[in-house]
């Protein structure tokens, strides 16, 4: 994964700064302890999903020096959240845990699609599609996330025996997980959703003075 990467980094024209943020990301998410514990903890899962799609994509979309969106921005997002509750139905899941190929599939159709969506928002013009795309994709993931916490029994097998050593049930580490993605996964999304917004208001207020 790391090496596909970097062999795409220098493929494509990017941004050394952003480029580096995005590979230290992904070195976190892929070459740390906390790989290894996502595969018992389906918090330690949500963790590291949350730094694919929320912190080392639109690092990827910075440091790329494309200026023209491989998607607009409402069909980018569109596709984001497909790819995103697609993973999230438990059989899905739990076929991706159980197979290498399913597992790398699961996870660069994960950052190639928030890839996509971040490149749409932060490139295009219209602004008001960038904050719809951005501030939509926030919602959907509080709402999946809520759908996490509030579910009355566990929902993914591959994690029904392997949360107990480290002091959580199943349940518990599924509403964790749900919360990550409800709270510190939107914020993301929230805040350069916020930010595409501004120009739009400043402009809808000048033209009203």
């Amino acid at each position: 994964m790391i090496g596909l990467l970097s062999g795409l980094l220098l493929l494509w024209r990017h941004d050394p700064l952003w480029s580096s943020i995005a590979f230290a990301l992904l070195l976190a998410a892929f070459v740390s302890p906390l790989c290894s514990l996502s595969v018992s903890l389906f918090s330690a899962r949500s963790v590291h999903h949350v730094i694919l799609i929320a912190l080392a994509a639109p690092c990827l979309a910075l440091g790329l020096r494309v200026s023209r969106p491989f998607l607009p921005a409402l069909p980018a997002s569109l596709l984001h959240l497909l790819v995103l509750w697609g993973w999230h139905i438990p059989s899905a899941y739990s076929a991706a845990l159980s197979n290498d190929l399913i597992y790398w599939v699961m996870e660069l159709s994960l950052l190639g699609s928030a890839v996509a969506l971040w490149h749409a928002a932060l490139r295009t013009e219209a602004r008001l599609d960038a904050a719809i795309a951005l501030l939509g994709t926030m919602m959907q993931m509080g709402l999946l996330g809520a759908l996490l916490t509030f579910a009355g029994r566990p929902l993914y097998e591959p994690h029904l025996f392997t949360t107990l050593p480290y002091g959580l049930s199943p349940l518990s580490d599924q509403q964790l997980a749900g919360l990550i993605m409800w709270v510190p996964g939107s914020l993301p999304y929230l805040a350069a959703g916020v930010l595409c917004l501004l120009p739009v208001i400043r402009g809808e207020t000048a033209r009203s003075a």
